[in-house]
């Protein structure tokens, strides 16, 4: 196109978005250990990055979050507690 311009817009099929998955837990905690195992599972067949936080080491963590763990949050949103459904979260990541 002559003295026009032309746009190359990328299909939102064909964009590549990462997802990211934080666990917050404690060390010794076997609900947290449970929720590593289903969050390490889902994320390899999604390509989810997967982040931990740890209550103890962060106080405003522990204030908000000790009467939950392990908390789950997808995209910095929390999306469950306690136990981690492996559908469910599967969905949240496709979503």
């Amino acid at each position: 196109m002559a003295g026009g311009t032309t746009s190359c817009a990328v299909p939102r099929s064909s964009r590549t978005v990462t997802r990211t998955v934080t666990l917050i837990g404690k060390p010794g905690c076997h609900l947290c250990d449970e929720a590593r195992t289903v969050i390490g599972k889902v994320a390899a067949e999604t390509g989810a990055v997967v982040e931990e936080r740890d209550i103890t080491r962060e106080p405003e963590l522990y204030e908000r979050y000790w009467e939950q763990i392990p908390v789950v949050l997808v995209d910095g949103e929390q999306h469950t507690f306690w136990r981690v459904d492996e559908r469910r979260l599967r969905s949240a990541l496709a979503g």
